[in-house]
Protein backbone atom coordinates (compact mmCIF):
# COMPACT_ATOMS: atom_id res chain seq x y z
CA UNK A 1 0.00 0.00 0.00
CA UNK A 2 1.42 3.36 -1.03
CA UNK A 3 1.84 6.18 1.44
CA UNK A 4 -0.59 9.08 0.80
CA UNK A 5 1.08 12.23 -0.51
CA UNK A 6 1.23 14.83 2.24
CA UNK A 7 1.80 18.57 2.02
CA UNK A 8 1.93 20.60 5.23
CA UNK A 9 -0.66 23.39 5.58
CA UNK A 10 2.17 25.94 5.68
CA UNK A 11 3.61 24.69 2.40
CA UNK A 12 0.19 24.54 0.75
CA UNK A 13 -0.55 28.14 1.68
CA UNK A 14 2.91 29.26 0.56
CA UNK A 15 2.37 27.58 -2.82
CA UNK A 16 -1.02 29.27 -3.23
CA UNK A 17 0.47 32.65 -2.36
CA UNK A 18 3.34 32.17 -4.82
CA UNK A 19 0.88 31.17 -7.55
CA UNK A 20 -1.23 34.30 -7.00
CA UNK A 21 1.76 36.66 -6.82
CA UNK A 22 3.18 35.39 -10.12
CA UNK A 23 -0.14 35.89 -11.86
CA UNK A 24 -0.50 39.42 -10.54
CA UNK A 25 3.08 40.36 -11.47
CA UNK A 26 2.34 39.59 -15.14
CA UNK A 27 -0.31 42.34 -15.26
CA UNK A 28 0.36 45.91 -16.30
CA UNK A 29 0.58 48.32 -13.42
CA UNK A 30 -1.93 50.68 -11.84
CA UNK A 31 -1.07 53.79 -9.82
CA UNK A 32 -3.41 55.62 -7.46
CA UNK A 33 -2.35 58.89 -5.85
CA UNK A 34 -3.88 61.93 -4.20
CA UNK A 35 -3.81 65.44 -5.62
CA UNK A 36 -5.20 68.78 -4.44
CA UNK A 37 -8.79 68.19 -5.60
CA UNK A 38 -9.14 64.44 -5.10
CA UNK A 39 -7.73 61.05 -6.06
CA UNK A 40 -6.18 60.15 -9.42
CA UNK A 41 -6.20 56.66 -10.97
CA UNK A 42 -3.77 55.85 -13.79
CA UNK A 43 -3.46 52.43 -15.42
CA UNK A 44 -1.40 51.18 -18.32
CA UNK A 45 -4.16 49.72 -20.45
CA UNK A 46 -4.21 49.27 -24.23
CA UNK A 47 -7.91 48.32 -24.36
CA UNK A 48 -10.68 50.88 -24.80
CA UNK A 49 -13.44 48.41 -23.93
CA UNK A 50 -12.06 46.57 -20.89
CA UNK A 51 -11.40 48.75 -17.89
CA UNK A 52 -9.14 48.38 -14.89
CA UNK A 53 -10.69 51.43 -13.24
CA UNK A 54 -14.40 51.83 -12.54
CA UNK A 55 -16.90 53.72 -10.45
CA UNK A 56 -18.53 51.81 -7.60
CA UNK A 57 -20.70 54.51 -5.98
CA UNK A 58 -21.02 58.27 -5.51
CA UNK A 59 -17.58 58.94 -4.00
CA UNK A 60 -16.02 55.49 -4.40
CA UNK A 61 -13.94 53.99 -7.20
CA UNK A 62 -12.27 50.64 -7.82
CA UNK A 63 -8.99 49.71 -9.53
CA UNK A 64 -7.54 46.26 -10.09
CA UNK A 65 -4.74 44.23 -11.63
CA UNK A 66 -4.64 40.52 -12.39
CA UNK A 67 -7.13 38.25 -14.13
CA UNK A 68 -9.92 40.24 -15.72
CA UNK A 69 -12.74 37.73 -15.19
CA UNK A 70 -11.89 37.45 -11.48
CA UNK A 71 -11.71 41.12 -10.63
CA UNK A 72 -14.71 41.86 -12.82
CA UNK A 73 -16.77 39.46 -10.68
CA UNK A 74 -15.56 41.32 -7.60
CA UNK A 75 -16.38 44.71 -9.14
CA UNK A 76 -19.93 43.64 -9.99
CA UNK A 77 -20.38 42.26 -6.48
CA UNK A 78 -19.17 45.56 -5.06
CA UNK A 79 -21.65 47.56 -7.15
CA UNK A 80 -24.49 45.32 -5.94
CA UNK A 81 -23.39 45.66 -2.32
CA UNK A 82 -23.24 49.46 -2.64
CA UNK A 83 -26.62 49.73 -4.38
CA UNK A 84 -28.40 47.52 -1.84
CA UNK A 85 -26.84 49.24 1.18
CA UNK A 86 -27.49 52.70 -0.20
CA UNK A 87 -31.12 51.83 -0.94
CA UNK A 88 -31.72 50.07 2.39
CA UNK A 89 -30.12 52.74 4.58
CA UNK A 90 -28.71 55.97 3.14
CA UNK A 91 -26.23 56.83 0.40
CA UNK A 92 -23.76 58.11 3.01
CA UNK A 93 -23.74 54.65 4.62
CA UNK A 94 -21.88 53.27 1.60
CA UNK A 95 -18.18 53.68 2.42
CA UNK A 96 -14.87 52.49 1.02
CA UNK A 97 -14.06 50.92 4.39
CA UNK A 98 -17.23 48.83 4.35
CA UNK A 99 -16.63 47.75 0.76
CA UNK A 100 -12.99 46.87 1.54
CA UNK A 101 -14.17 44.66 4.41
CA UNK A 102 -16.57 42.82 2.09
CA UNK A 103 -13.83 42.25 -0.48
CA UNK A 104 -11.40 41.13 2.24
CA UNK A 105 -13.83 38.47 3.46
CA UNK A 106 -14.44 37.21 -0.07
CA UNK A 107 -10.75 37.05 -1.04
CA UNK A 108 -9.75 35.53 2.29
CA UNK A 109 -12.36 32.78 1.99
CA UNK A 110 -11.30 31.93 -1.56
CA UNK A 111 -7.60 31.93 -0.65
CA UNK A 112 -7.98 29.65 2.38
CA UNK A 113 -10.34 27.24 0.62
CA UNK A 114 -8.55 24.10 -0.51
CA UNK A 115 -11.04 23.33 -3.26
CA UNK A 116 -10.20 26.10 -5.72
CA UNK A 117 -7.27 28.20 -6.80
CA UNK A 118 -6.77 31.64 -5.22
CA UNK A 119 -7.80 34.73 -7.13
CA UNK A 120 -4.91 36.29 -9.05
CA UNK A 121 -5.94 39.86 -8.26
CA UNK A 122 -5.05 42.92 -6.26
CA UNK A 123 -7.58 45.68 -5.68
CA UNK A 124 -7.70 49.29 -4.63
CA UNK A 125 -10.87 50.81 -3.20
CA UNK A 126 -10.73 54.58 -2.77
CA UNK A 127 -13.16 57.17 -1.45
CA UNK A 128 -12.79 60.92 -1.89
CA UNK A 129 -13.69 63.07 1.10
CA UNK A 130 -14.80 66.64 1.54
CA UNK A 131 -11.20 67.59 2.34
CA UNK A 132 -7.83 65.97 1.48
CA UNK A 133 -7.42 64.59 5.01
CA UNK A 134 -10.72 62.70 4.57
CA UNK A 135 -9.58 60.76 1.48
CA UNK A 136 -9.34 57.00 1.95
CA UNK A 137 -7.34 54.46 -0.08
CA UNK A 138 -7.40 50.74 0.71
CA UNK A 139 -5.28 48.10 -0.98
CA UNK A 140 -6.44 44.47 -0.90
CA UNK A 141 -4.25 41.53 -1.81
CA UNK A 142 -5.11 38.06 -3.08
CA UNK A 143 -5.35 36.59 0.46
CA UNK A 144 -7.79 39.18 1.79
CA UNK A 145 -5.23 41.35 3.57
CA UNK A 146 -6.18 45.03 3.75
CA UNK A 147 -3.74 47.95 3.93
CA UNK A 148 -4.76 51.53 4.63
CA UNK A 149 -2.61 53.48 2.18
CA UNK A 150 -1.76 57.18 2.28
CA UNK A 151 -0.95 59.55 -0.59
CA UNK A 152 -0.04 56.91 -3.21
CA UNK A 153 -0.02 53.20 -3.98
CA UNK A 154 0.99 51.00 -6.95
CA UNK A 155 -0.02 47.47 -7.96
CA UNK A 156 1.16 44.92 -10.51
CA UNK A 157 4.25 44.80 -12.72
CA UNK A 158 7.39 46.41 -11.33
CA UNK A 159 5.67 47.63 -8.18
CA UNK A 160 8.85 48.27 -6.18
CA UNK A 161 10.37 50.43 -8.91
CA UNK A 162 7.15 52.37 -9.36
CA UNK A 163 6.59 52.87 -5.63
CA UNK A 164 10.12 54.18 -5.20
CA UNK A 165 9.52 56.72 -7.96
CA UNK A 166 6.23 57.81 -6.40
CA UNK A 167 7.88 58.18 -3.00
CA UNK A 168 10.49 60.53 -4.43
CA UNK A 169 8.17 62.70 -6.51
CA UNK A 170 4.76 62.79 -4.83
CA UNK A 171 3.93 65.70 -2.52
CA UNK A 172 0.81 67.20 -1.02
CA UNK A 173 -1.13 69.78 -3.04
CA UNK A 174 -0.20 68.57 -6.53
CA UNK A 175 -2.38 69.87 -9.34
CA UNK A 176 -4.12 67.32 -11.55
CA UNK A 177 -1.60 67.89 -14.35
CA UNK A 178 1.36 67.51 -11.98
CA UNK A 179 -0.07 64.36 -10.39
CA UNK A 180 -0.72 62.80 -13.81
CA UNK A 181 2.85 63.46 -14.91
CA UNK A 182 4.19 61.93 -11.68
CA UNK A 183 2.05 58.81 -12.24
CA UNK A 184 2.98 58.39 -15.91
CA UNK A 185 6.65 58.93 -15.17
CA UNK A 186 6.50 56.23 -12.50
CA UNK A 187 4.72 53.80 -14.83
CA UNK A 188 7.27 54.43 -17.58
CA UNK A 189 10.14 53.00 -15.51
CA UNK A 190 10.98 49.42 -16.44
CA UNK A 191 12.60 46.79 -14.22
CA UNK A 192 16.13 48.20 -14.59
CA UNK A 193 15.11 51.82 -14.06
CA UNK A 194 15.28 52.92 -17.71
CA UNK A 195 12.49 55.15 -18.96
CA UNK A 196 10.18 54.20 -21.83
CA UNK A 197 7.55 56.24 -23.62
CA UNK A 198 3.88 55.88 -22.66
CA UNK A 199 1.29 57.82 -24.69
CA UNK A 200 -2.29 58.79 -23.88
CA UNK A 201 -3.60 55.95 -26.07
CA UNK A 202 -1.89 53.44 -23.77
CA UNK A 203 -3.41 54.84 -20.60
CA UNK A 204 -6.68 54.59 -18.71
CA UNK A 205 -7.13 57.61 -16.44
CA UNK A 206 -9.90 58.63 -14.06
CA UNK A 207 -10.41 60.84 -11.03
CA UNK A 208 -12.54 61.15 -7.94
CA UNK A 209 -12.88 64.93 -8.00
CA UNK A 210 -14.23 66.48 -4.79
CA UNK A 211 -14.91 69.80 -6.59
CA UNK A 212 -17.51 68.34 -8.96
CA UNK A 213 -20.97 69.78 -8.17
CA UNK A 214 -22.63 66.45 -8.88
CA UNK A 215 -23.18 63.85 -6.18
CA UNK A 216 -21.13 61.40 -8.25
CA UNK A 217 -17.46 62.39 -8.15
CA UNK A 218 -16.03 59.87 -10.64
CA UNK A 219 -14.85 61.10 -14.03
CA UNK A 220 -12.84 59.51 -16.83
CA UNK A 221 -10.16 61.58 -18.56
CA UNK A 222 -10.06 60.78 -22.27
CA UNK A 223 -9.40 62.33 -25.66
CA UNK A 224 -8.46 65.99 -25.81
CA UNK A 225 -8.51 66.58 -22.06
CA UNK A 226 -6.05 63.75 -21.41
CA UNK A 227 -3.84 64.84 -24.31
CA UNK A 228 -3.73 68.40 -23.00
CA UNK A 229 -2.79 67.27 -19.51
CA UNK A 230 0.03 65.16 -20.94
CA UNK A 231 1.15 67.87 -23.35
CA UNK A 232 0.36 65.79 -26.44
CA UNK A 233 -1.23 66.82 -29.74
CA UNK A 234 -4.94 67.54 -29.58
CA UNK A 235 -7.17 64.75 -30.97
CA UNK A 236 -9.46 65.39 -33.91
CA UNK A 237 -12.46 63.68 -35.44
CA UNK A 238 -13.37 60.42 -33.76
CA UNK A 239 -11.12 60.98 -30.74
CA UNK A 240 -12.67 64.40 -30.04
CA UNK A 241 -16.17 62.93 -30.39
CA UNK A 242 -15.21 60.19 -27.92
CA UNK A 243 -14.10 62.82 -25.39
CA UNK A 244 -17.42 64.63 -25.69
CA UNK A 245 -19.40 61.43 -25.24
CA UNK A 246 -17.41 60.46 -22.15
CA UNK A 247 -17.95 63.92 -20.64
CA UNK A 248 -21.70 63.88 -21.32
CA UNK A 249 -22.50 60.34 -20.21
CA UNK A 250 -22.37 59.37 -16.50
CA UNK A 251 -20.46 56.30 -15.40
CA UNK A 252 -22.74 53.24 -15.39
CA UNK A 253 -22.80 50.34 -13.00
CA UNK A 254 -22.39 47.88 -15.89
CA UNK A 255 -18.97 49.18 -17.01
CA UNK A 256 -16.22 46.56 -17.27
CA UNK A 257 -12.51 46.24 -16.21
CA UNK A 258 -9.29 44.72 -17.66
CA UNK A 259 -6.44 42.46 -16.70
Amino acid sequence: MTTPFYVSPQQAMADRADYARKGIARGRSVVVLTYADGILFVAENYSRALHKISEIYDRIAFAAVGKYNEFENLRIGGVRYADIRGYSYARNDVTARGLANVYAQTLGTIFSSGGEKPYEVELIVAEVGAAPEDDQIYRLTYDGSVADEHNYVAMGGNVEQITDQLKRRHREGLSLEEALKVAVDALSRDGVGEKRSITASQLEVATLDRTRPQQRKFKRLVGGQLNRLLGEVEPTGEAAAEEGAAEAAPETASEAGEE
